[in-house]
C-alpha cells in the first residue's frame, strides 16, 4: 500500500499548507507547471517526487523531467504528462498512449481545474489535481491525495487553500 500525493501547476510554490496536505503521504506525483528546478528540488527534499514538466518549466527543468511518464505503483499502471485533455477530447498522443499502455490512471494538469472522474471509454480513472501555486485564474489551490493498494485506488482526498 502506498499513498500517494498528487499536485500541479505550482509555479514555484510549495509552501506550509502543502507540505501540511503531503506529510501524510509516500511520495508525490506532479503534473508539471513546477516552475523551477530549485523547487524540484525542495520537494524531492520533502518526499521522493516523479514529475513531468510543463509549458511553462525552463530548460533545466526539461532535462530533469520528461513530457511523459509511464510508471507502475502498487500493481496499478499510471500515465503522466502536464497537458492531456479530457475523456473524448484527449489529445492525440495521449489517446495513443492510452490505447498502447491501457492504465489504470491518468494524470494531468494544466487546466488548473480540479477534476476526477473515470473515463468510461478506456476504463480509466482521470485525476486532474487543479492547481496547488498561485498564478492563473483559479480561485482555490488544489491537490490531491489517495492510497493505491493492489491496484486499486481508495481513500481519495482533496485538499483547498485561497489562492
Amino acid at each position: 500500500m502506498k499513498r500517494i500525493g498528487i499536485i500541479s501547476d505550482t509555479h514555484g510554490v510549495f509552501d506550509n499548507a502543502l507540505k501540511q496536505f503531503l506529510e501524510p503521504v509516500d511520495e508525490i506525483w506532479h503534473a508539471g507547471d513546477i516552475g523551477s528546478l530549485e523547487l524540484a528540488d525542495r520537494i524531492a527534499a520533502f518526499k521522493p517526487l516523479r514529475a513531468v514538466y510543463g509549458n511553462i518549466d525552463a530548460e533545466p527543468t526539461r532535462r530533469e523531467f520528461p513530457a511523459f511518464r509511464h510508471l507502475d505503483c502498487e500493481g496499478a499502471s499510471v500515465i503522466m504528462t502536464h497537458i492531456g485533455g479530457y475523456a473524448g477530447r484527449f489529445e492525440q498522443r495521449v489517446a495513443e498512449q492510452i490505447a498502447l499502455r491501457k492504465p489504470d490512471i491518468f494524470v494531468s494538469g494544466h487546466t488548473h481545474i480540479l477534476k476526477i472522474f473515470r473515463d468510461k471509454t478506456f476504463g480509466i480513472l482521470c485525476i486532474n489535481p487543479g492547481a496547488a501555486g498561485r498564478k492563473g485564474i483559479h480561485p482555490t489551490r488544489t491537490a490531491v491525495r489517495l492510497t493505491i493498494d493492489n491496484g486499486r485506488v481508495a481513500n481519495v482526498e482533496v485538499g483547498e487553500w485561497p489562492r
